[in-house]
């Protein structure tokens, strides 16, 4: 399970790459803490349990978070 979440580090890097390049620079910060989140759990040595359920919390924040923004913050049709 640590490998795993050290792949889910290497990947939102990737997209941190990608959202600085592409000049998204508050997205690219956000990808760049998940980074290191992730990373750092995946060294961590935890029991497997213990990794599901911080993976839990984290799915339960983001949707949480991702709702709200999508529901009160965002203006559909709005670009830049």
């Amino acid at each position: 399970m640590d490998k795993m979440f050290k792949l889910m580090g290497w990947w939102t890097g990737i997209f941190a790459v990608l959202f600085y390049v592409g000049d998204m620079n508050e997205v690219a910060l956000l990808m760049v803490a998940n980074t290191g989140f992730f990373v750092l759990l995946g060294y961590l040595n935890i029991s497997e349990r213990m990794y599901l359920y911080i993976f839990g919390a984290y799915l339960t924040v983001f949707f949480v978070g991702f709702t709200y923004y999508t529901t009160f913050i965002h203006i559909p049709g709005a670009g830049h």
